[in-house]
């Protein structure tokens, strides 16, 4: 019997798993709450398969990725749509396939970023922190109402065209920059250049991938061309800001608030319970500290039909490339 380990695992997929391995009884699927790492890799012996899901690289070299080989791995799959924590060059040169989950679910991050976008313009973090201090005034916080803004989408692929049509849909102006447009989102959107989209917008979404020309994305440059007092939504992955540049621009008033589901140097912290410790992470420790960073722990993705889909989706995967097949979510 074919045999998949899924590492990384948390209580809410169980049910998901559970759902999989009834409708696959011919694959035992086999969990653990441990990372896939070089000193946990005796965690991936003996099985056909493995599945991850984590935010802090696998780490390791050369030799790590071949002693997965040798052990009888054809793949690594991750059941999420960034990959930037496997080294893929290194795993193609061991002769394992590496697949992601580009489309779970473009609507839970789409929504979410929909959400934030809301909650900037209409200071609800402002109030909520006022109303938790029983100061019930509203000192000048006027909101500004969705069809009066310009939305700029940097990223219009199935989550960013997604957020596209939901602003559309609401009478909001929508510009997007792409380097692949779609036609498609060119019926609710404007595809306009970066320079244009980033002197024209009142709030900039940003929904790219991560990799090397999308890290810091937007630093000290990128702000400068920006409106004064926008308003910006990362809910694609942290090091797409430079965010020491991000700060010095809320400094200068460039940005009047920003909503981080991701930022860089989250990976030893989201997920987890710190509620007892002292966070040292100079960046995390200053977003937490500014009034007008709303930080999120990288949830914009976690919905029930997110979470079932990426379960389906990796496993597919996994089984089709062990069973010789290809996988349409090769990296």
């Amino acid at each position: 019997m074919m045999q998949i380990k899924l590492f990384s695992v948390r209580p809410d997929e169980q049910p998901a798993i559970k759902a999989y391995q009834e409708a696959h009884p011919d694959v035992e699927l086999l969990t653990t709450t441990a990372e896939l790492h070089p000193d946990t890799v005796t965690e991936a012996q003996g099985v056909d398969g493995i599945v991850i899901q984590q935010r802090s690289p696998i780490g390791g070299d050369a030799s790590f990725y071949q002693q997965l080989h040798d052990n009888g791995l054809k793949q690594i799959s991750t059941r999420t749509a960034g990959y930037d924590v496997i080294d893929v060059s290194l795993a193609n040169d061991a002769d394992l396939a590496v697949t992601n989950v580009p489309a779970y679910s473009p609507r839970s991050v789409a929504e979410f970023a929909l959400m934030q976008i809301f909650r900037l313009l209409r200071h609800t973090v402002d109030f909520d922190r006022q109303v938790a201090h029983q100061d019930f005034s509203w000192n000048g916080l006027v909101s500004r109402e969705i069809h009066s803004v310009t939305v700029g989408i940097i990223g219009a692929g199935r989550i960013g065209g997604t957020l596209a049509g939901l602003l559309h849909s609401l009478g909001a102006k929508v510009l997007v920059y792409d380097v692949a447009p779609r036609v498609e989102v060119s019926y609710v959107a404007e595809y306009v250049s970066l320079p244009e989209l980033l002197a024209q917008s009142d709030v900039i979404s940003l929904h790219v991938d991560l990799n090397a020309s999308s890290t810091h994305l937007l630093n000290q440059a990128v702000f400068n061309q920006m409106k004064p007092g926008m308003l910006l939504v990362n809910a694609s992955r942290g090091p797409v800001i430079d965010t020491p540049a991000l700060y010095a621009a809320m400094d200068a008033d460039t940005v009047a608030a920003v909503a981080l589901d991701t930022i860089e140097g989250e990976g030893p912290l989201f997920a987890k319970d710190l509620s007892d410790q002292t966070i040292t992470d100079p960046i995390v420790k200053e977003a937490l500290a500014r009034p007008n960073v709303l930080l999120t722990p990288h949830i914009a993705f976690y919905t029930n039909i997110a979470v079932e889909n990426m379960i389906q989706i990796a496993l597919d995967d996994a089984i089709a490339i062990i069973k010789g097949q290809d996988s349409p979510h090769t990296v």
